[in-house]
């Protein structure tokens, strides 16, 4: 597997496979409501059409980044998530770099969407689908946000080496810009426990994976064999 990490607006076409990462806190925060009981997450180009289709469906929980406003349910902060029932229902997600980064490669094949706490499966599925070229992109900072690449890489390594340490990545990410504001408060609609949930290796057991469905982008969670089935396979 030849992997390639490019920000989002190094994307010039669309690639095979995408991987799109963002730890702090976009697709954290997607694992845990699908941890929550979500069934799905749509992923939304603008403010606009969040309220646009919460207004269409006024049983789907909406979310954006940043402080509370009018129109929303939640922010996209999973310590604030982690307490919220979504059981059978459908997320709305609009993020700064997360979901544009998802949008940006929506025409790929395959479309990942992935934080550390979906990094063992989501190196599992490349695994299992084995392509030639994987392009990560490193939605935060303009592709510099060091948590994203470190999760980006720690991702790469697993799919080819199961046995690369996760130690090294997570110091990167603990000492990222993006943890720092996170726990100096620099950033609105902040859990205390946030920089610790997004540094909470493989956390859930499945993958992320987008799909166009109906022009909307949306993400499901995919079960994925474990180390243990793969070996009794």
């Amino acid at each position: 597997m030849n992997p390639r990490f490019v920000g989002i607006a190094e994307l010039v076409e669309a690639p095979s496979v995408a991987v799109v990462v963002d730890v702090m806190r976009a697709f954290t925060v997607a694992a845990w409501a699908f941890g929550q009981g979500a069934e799905k997450i749509v992923l939304a180009e603008s403010l606009d059409e969040a309220l646009a289709l919460k207004a269409r469906h006024p049983d789907w929980v909406a979310l954006k980044d940043g402080s509370l406003a009018p129109g929303f349910d939640t922010v996209n902060s999973p310590g604030l998530l982690r307490s919220i029932d979504l059981g059978g229902r459908t997320v709305v997600q609009k993020t700064t770099a997360g979901t544009v980064g998802a949008l940006a490669v929506k025409e790929a094949s395959l479309v990942l969407c992935a934080g550390f706490v979906v990094a063992e499966a989501t190196a599992r599925l490349l695994r299992t689908r084995g392509p030639d070229n994987v392009t990560f992109v490193v939605t935060g900072e303009d592709g510099q946000a060091d948590e994203d690449l470190a999760c980006a890489q720690y991702i790469a390594r697993r799919a080819t080496e199961a046995g690369t340490d996760a130690a090294e990545f997570l110091r990167r990410a603990g000492e990222s810009r993006a943890a720092s504001e996170l726990t100096e408060g620099v950033r609105q609609g902040v859990h205390p426990d946030d920089v610790a949930l997004c540094l909470e290796l493989d956390r859930f057991p499945f993958a992320m994976v987008a799909n166009l469905e109906d022009s909307l982008m949306v993400l499901r969670p995919r079960a994925v064999p474990s180390l243990t089935d793969e070996a009794s396979a």
